[in-house]
């Protein structure tokens, strides 16, 4: 394949330095301010490595925690002198290294951002997800996908599926293939189950609910508006509450009376889903908010029910009445993105057309910053991109 979008360079050829929106450790803090356009290094690819063109970037709310600099500082976890976030990528292989041998240079690919090893143990028998040295590119690494190219091992390059866009192709990876482990590997969905899927409108949200769909699972999606329960429906999700009809966020300073008032919002909450459900609870509650929700997934999930959980956006010290836990033996699952044959086992849904990406707002290259900041206040639905090395909106797909 070759590339779709113009570019001023020759395939493989390098300039020395390119534009890149980077952090640095002094200005960490809002996005807006930490995320700053330079012009860095070009990187050179390793023996197992490949350098991309990037055609477009997924904005994810990772590049939130890299710009704070919480929970933990990016510079804490790798060497770099800079930072250059961005964890999701399509865009054209632009050079190989001396041992890649399954890409070459013109083809249209689509990034995942686990990396690891390859030659531990783990890595060749248990799960690459279990490597010591396993990280996630554009967070726990640098050289990430805003700029002009960005370095990846081999292993984390895909197909880009031909019939999408380029912002359509960088929209999915993160959030999909972290969404695949949790449901079909972690949680083990089955037919006929109900899925209670917190932020069912944003990108981790909607790819949930249509594994939901695909797997014949009911998904009740919790939305912040009439806008977003259409899209989770339109999705396939079963039935959508909006939660600003309930108070269930638990409070760091909760007062007992403040206390008893939300133990009886999440049993209302609970009684709406089993109104929604014929009179059942939820088996599966699909988790990534974290310390304001994590209370009434416990409580809601069913006898014997799984929580799955990925990440803590609204704060990872988790507070919750253990005894709806043991007594009713329900399980909590951790996850963690997905290994590259998961990837690609997901990937080929998109191919396949049973699984389509969900795009927000497009921004262009200069709004980094700004679009990390609307993440962070959740003003945004579907899944935000920004164009890198892509013309304009609706370039990169092939007929067929």
């Amino acid at each position: 394949m070759t590339a779709t979008v113009a570019d001023p360079l020759a395939l493989g050829t390098l300039p020395p330095a390119m534009p890149a929106f980077v952090i640095r450790p002094e200005t960490e803090g809002e996005p807006e301010q930490a995320m700053r356009l330079e012009e860095v290094p070009t990187p050179e690819p390793g023996p197992d490595d490949v350098i991309v063109r990037v055609m477009a970037a997924g904005v994810n709310y990772n590049g939130v925690w890299a710009a704070l600099g919480e929970p933990v500082s990016v510079f804490k976890i790798h060497q770099e002198p800079f930072h250059i976030a961005g964890s999701d990528a399509s865009g054209v292989v632009w050079r190989v290294g001396a041992n890649v041998r399954r890409w070459q240079p013109g083809d249209e690919v689509v990034v995942h951002c686990n990396q690891s090893c390859g030659q531990c143990p783990e890595c060749n028998g248990l799960d690459p997800m279990a490597c010591s040295e396993q990280r996630i590119w554009g967070y726990e690494t640098s050289w990430g996908s805003f700029g002009q190219f960005c370095r990846v091992q081999a292993q984390q390059l895909l197909p880009k599926p031909r019939h999408l866009t380029w912002e359509e192709a960088a929209s999915y990876g993160l959030v999909y293939f972290t969404a695949y482990r949790m449901l079909v590997d972690r949680a083990r969905i089955r037919a006929g189950q109900n899925v209670l899927v917190w932020g069912g409108g944003g990108g981790l949200g909607s790819m949930a609910v249509q594994i939901c769909r695909l797997y014949s699972a009911n998904a009740i999606a919790v939305v912040s508006s009439d806008e977003k329960a259409a899209l989770t429906r339109a999705l396939g999700a079963t039935a959508a509450i909006n939660r600003s009809e309930f108070d269930l966020v638990k409070r760091p300073s909760e007062t007992a009376e403040q206390g008893r008032h939300r133990v009886a919002e999440m049993r209302r909450f609970g009684k709406r889903i089993r109104e929604l459900t014929g009179g059942r609870d939820v088996d599966i509650v699909f988790e990534h908010v974290g310390s304001a929700t994590f209370p009434t997934s416990v409580f809601v999930c069913s006898r014997f029910g799984q929580v799955v959980i990925c990440g803590a956006t609204a704060g990872y010290n988790l507070e919750f009445d253990v005894r709806y836990l043991w007594m009713r033996q329900k399980s909590i699952i951790g996850s963690h993105f997905a290994n590259a044959y998961q990837c690609q086992q997901a990937n080929e849904l998109v191919i396949q057309r049973k699984i389509q990406p969900v795009v927000g707002d497009v921004f262009p290259f200069a709004d980094i910053p700004r679009a990390h900041q609307v993440m962070r206040h959740n003003q945004h639905a579907g899944k935000m991109v920004i164009l890198v090395g892509a013309a304009r909106r609706g370039t990169g797909a092939h007929g067929g």
